[in-house]
């Protein structure tokens, strides 16, 4: 168990944390939230143990581990593999012992240890990780050192997975994914078998992981039962009842004073007087918990283009005119679109986003756009092409310099800008600000086409809210690249595939998806095992025509067939199974996606997670046997191909 008792921390001279408690006990997994800069991060890092607490004290189980992501990157010339494999350092080590020990019985023991650690399929794990986080088996075996940032934090990531902590901490740990790999973390989130504390913006991350959330506000920490929408229903509930006790004692208050100020000076009266003013002075004032300062975001209201506003004709685009990124393309785009890119990262969204904006001119084909037409392009760096030695207002004066000031303030005022804040200079605005600045500055022209690259890689879950009803009521054309999939469900009614250098629409929502990724990275590894099972060919034998066999092997033939038919039919069983427990879990999961589940009683909620991991660890189990039937099976007709 964790235990978190009145801690106290100032950093700054300022207080991030007074006299704050929570226990979270073994195998909870735990949302953390709190508006930026309440100290979630400060937090994480008094669990770890990198910093001491003013005051107070945090105990965990003597034999108890607390790991997370590697603030650094890795950056060597070792591969993900290699790195994912040493994270778990009681492994690393056993195995670096076992390699060099030469005392017979401490071998034994050694390699005894190793088989309770599950060394024999440590690898094995170390792969699926990374393939879930996007790498295939080929770039498994890259040095780290040849992958950008983004992708040397997934390798970060892996080994934290990987190493399988008792209390495993993950800030923001979809902030370098992809959708595809988001997806696929929170398959595996769900049926991380210890503690889990984890740190998001992601709405529908912390609806469907967490069992409790803890909320970090006004320098204390509370624990609420369920997901972040069960948290937030709650929450008002007792926003509401303080109100409501508050407005109570205030009539309350009235009531007495007014009996006070009409018989005070009244002889017969002065006593009851007296003891109503003490009634006063004992009375409490019931606190009230601070509101959360609203933010909204304003689009400006384009004016109505007649479709299409945009149209590729057999468009490719790239960098290099004899390898485009994308080939052959014909799109449209209306105004009343909201289109969502989906696709892994590498396959070209970006690409295709930079091409609708003009960055980018065609390889090929052409681009036809309206001649009026505005588009508004936020890219993933938008926040760091803002100049941090001005102020929000100058850097808009800069882009708009015929404009009044009366003009760009009510501009930035839309979105949550007021005069104080416009005038703050830029290096001193939070992250989520600064995206906001970004926005606004790409919205100054009223766009009649959004065009948006991670735009809540930023944002905090309020701010994220904001933009969701912000899209929704604006009226032009949406195209958007997010690893969000409650963003994605919220703001898209289009869905288009990007991969294979084309794009194409996708017919069906996120977890649609989401079970297509899982039955193509199945088929992906059953064939990998098939193909490892499979002996080499000899390279000295020509191919050769195959005779017809005699009757004497076609009788042979026909008997290796009925002894393999039970490992057929096992493995077709098997494959039943994967597909109705592949069903089951599309179906909890949904409701557990459903904000209505959340209104009914929290014990169903704790079911209804406790299923889904069930059902994830029942998949991987029945994956396991159907590898094996499969291997069994290609064995067997080797053996039959050989006769």
């Amino acid at each position: 168990m964790l235990i978190l008792r009145d801690i106290t921390m100032r950093v700054g001279g300022r207080v991030l944390l007074d006299g704050a408690s929570a226990q979270i006990p073994d195998g909870h997994r735990v949302g953390l939230v709190g508006r930026n800069g309440t100290g979630k991060t400060t937090l994480l890092r008094l669990i770890l143990g990198e910093i001491a607490a003013d005051g107070g004290d945090i105990r965990v189980g003597n034999r108890e581990t607390v790991g997370t992501v590697a603030q650094e990157a890795p950056a060597d010339d070792r591969t993900p593999i290699d790195h994912v494999l040493a994270a778990d350092r009681r492994l690393a080590e056993l195995t670096r012992a076992a390699e060099t020990e030469t005392d017979p019985n401490r071998i034994g023991e050694l390699h005894a240890r190793l088989a309770d650690l599950g060394a024999h399929r440590a690898e094995a794990r170390a792969a699926r990780i990374l393939a879930g986080l996007g790498f295939d088996d080929a770039a498994q075996r890259r040095p780290v050192s040849t992958y950008s940032g983004g992708w040397r934090m997934r390798v970060a990531l892996a080994g934290a997975l990987f190493a399988e902590p008792d209390i495993l901490l993950l800030d923001e740990p979809t902030n370098h994914l992809d959708l595809e790999s988001a997806l696929w973390l929170e398959s595996y989130l769900l049926s991380y078998p210890r503690t889990l504390i984890l740190v998001s913006h992601d709405r529908g991350l912390l609806n469907r992981i967490p069992t409790e959330i803890l909320h970090l506000n006004e320098q204390r920490l509370a624990l609420y039962t369920g997901g972040y929408d069960d948290f937030e229903a709650l929450r008002r509930e007792q926003q509401a009842h303080q109100r409501a006790l508050a407005n109570k004692q205030e009539a309350q208050r009235q009531h007495i004073m007014s009996f006070v100020d009409r018989f005070r000076y009244k002889a017969s009266k002065a006593r009851q007087a007296q003891s109503r003013l003490k009634m006063l002075e004992r009375m409490q004032p019931i606190a009230l918990a601070a509101e959360d300062p609203t933010i909204a975001f304003n689009l400006p209201k384009p004016d109505i283009l007649p479709p299409p506003i945009l149209t590729l004709e057999d468009a490719s685009a790239g960098y290099d005119p004899a390898n485009p990124v994308l080939r052959a393309l014909n799109l449209r785009i209306d105004m009343d679109d909201r289109i969502a890119l989906l696709g892994a990262n590498g396959n070209g969204k970006t690409t295709l986003l930079k091409l609708f904006a003009g960055k980018l001119k065609p390889l090929d084909g052409r681009v036809r756009k309206s001649s009026k037409l505005e588009v508004g392009y936020f890219a993933q760096n938008a926040t760091e092409e803002l100049d941090t030695h001005l102020s929000a207002l100058e850097q808009l004066q800069a882009l708009e310099p015929m404009a009044t000031e009366t003009k760009l303030r009510a501009h930035l005022g839309r979105f949550g800008f007021p005069q104080a804040m416009a005038d703050t200079r830029i290096a001193k605005l939070s992250g989520g600000e600064k995206a906001r600045l970004a926005l606004a500055l790409i919205c100054r022209r009223s766009p009649h086409l959004l065009l948006m690259d991670e735009p809540t890689n930023h944002l905090d879950i309020d701010s994220r809210q904001a933009l969701i009803e912000a899209l929704a009521a604006y009226e032009g054309a949406v195209v958007i690249v997010t690893h969000d999939p409650y963003l994605v469900d919220a703001t898209a009614d289009r869905l288009w595939i990007v991969r294979d250098g084309d794009c194409r629409p996708f017919d069906g929502d996120t977890n649609d998806y989401r079970q297509m990724l899982e039955r193509e990275r199945r088929s992906a590894r059953a064939a990998e095992k098939s193909a490892a099972a499979k002996p080499p060919s000899p390279l000295s034998e020509p191919p050769h025509p195959t005779p017809e066999p005699p009757k004497r092997d076609r009788r042979g033939r026909a008997e290796q067939r009925q002894k393999v038919a039970p490992l057929r039919k096992a493995a077709k069983d098997l494959e039943g199974r994967l597909e109705k427990l592949s069903a089951e879990k599309d179906r909890i999961d949904a409701r557990l996606a459903d904000p209505a589940t959340y209104e009914g009683e929290s014990k169903a909620i704790d079911e209804l997670n406790r299923l889904s991991a069930d059902l994830a660890r029942a998949i991987e189990k029945t994956e396991e046997a159907w590898f094996a039937a499969q291997e069994a099976l290609e064995q067997a007709n080797g053996g039959a191909a050989a006769q």
